[in-house]
């Protein structure tokens, strides 16, 4: 193997393995900040540097959501996060039945968390592609569609990561339990 496949290679573990920080870190600007971007139909004159960041760090994270999509697809693992592609439902039913009984769903399998995991890489994916499609087609009549849409999947996705987040404090309250 030459250096240069070997460096790519490096570098490819190495974004695989720092890829969900990136995400977050990239999320936790891009919501926060989002409240003060100026954008409509296309990037202003007078943009601001929050517009610029927005876009440009939004860019990043499409290219990210794409990364995570495929490194949690390959070989085979796509089954974990999308069962129900394959109407494989049966942990999904184990799970819920195990909720109403009040016991927690285990994490991992292709059960409630990981289902939930997989719509939210749907969602990530969903917010870069249509805001990527919204840069491509700033200044025309469509930007504005794509636009609506990324705030929608954006807004989805916010709901995702409370609904993450408290899905990790219930799995670490029952790692503690045990």
């Amino acid at each position: 193997m030459s250096k240069k496949s070997t460096f790519l290679a490096k570098l490819t573990n190495t974004l695989v393995e720092y890829q969900h920080v990136l995400i977050i870190l990239l999320s936790a600007f891009l919501i926060s900040t989002s409240s003060w971007i100026m954008m409509g139909r296309s990037l202003r004159a007078s943009a601001s540097i929050w517009d610029y960041l927005h876009v440009y760090l939004g860019l990043v994270a499409a290219g990210l959501s794409i990364s995570m999509l495929v490194s949690n697809c390959i070989k085979g693992k796509w089954r974990q996060f999308f069962p129900w592609l394959v109407l494989d439902f049966s942990h999904l039913i184990k799970d819920i039945s195990g909720l109403c009984k009040g016991k927690l769903p285990a994490a991992g399998g292709r059960g409630l968390f990981s289902i939930i995991e997989g719509i939210g890489i749907l969602l990530l994916v969903g917010v870069g592609f249509t805001g990527v499609l919204w840069y491509c087609l700033q200044g025309s009549s469509d930007a504005l569609f794509w636009r609506s849409n990324h705030i929608v999947f954006a807004q989805g996705f916010m709901g995702f990561i409370l609904i993450h987040i408290i899905c990790a404090g219930l799995h670490l309250l029952d790692f503690i339990r045990n």
